[in-house]
C-alpha cells in the first residue's frame, strides 16, 4: 500500500476520517498476514514509510504507524503519506547463555 490519505471531506468529520484511515491500514495488514508464506519464510514483515508528503517520507517501524496517525490528528494535517509493503521475515534464534 502506497497511499496519500486525505483527511478532509465536506460531509465527514475529521475524527471519523482518522478512524477510517486506521481501519484501512489494519485491514490491509490482516489481509496480507493471511497470505501463504513463501518457502523458507517464517512470517510476513512490513517495510513502512511515513511522511507529510511522499517526498518527506522516512522509514519507520510497523509499531509506530498508529502513533504517527495520532500525531497527524494532533497537528490537524489535511493529508499524509503512508507506505506499507509486505516483505518476507526470518526469525533469528536467541543466543542462550
Amino acid at each position: 500500500m502506497k497511499k496519500t490519505f486525505q483527511l478532509t471531506h465536506p460531509k465527514i468529520k475529521y475524527p471519523r476520517m482518522i478512524e477510517a484511515v486506521k481501519h484501512e491500514v489494519r485491514k490491509y495488514l490482516k489481509r496480507n498476514r493471511k497470505k501463504a508464506l513463501p518457502e523458507g519464510v517464517d512470517f510476513w514483515d512490513f517495510a513502512c514509510k511515513y511522511g507529510d508528503t511522499e517526498a518527506d517520507a522516512k522509514v519507520i517501524h510497523l509499531s509506530e504507524v498508529d502513533k504517527l496517525i495520532n500525531d497527524a490528528e494532533k497537528r490537524e494535517l489535511e493529508s499524509f503519506y503512508l507506505e506499507v509493503i509486505p516483505t518476507p521475515g526470518h526469525r533469528e534464534k536467541k543466543e542462550e547463555e
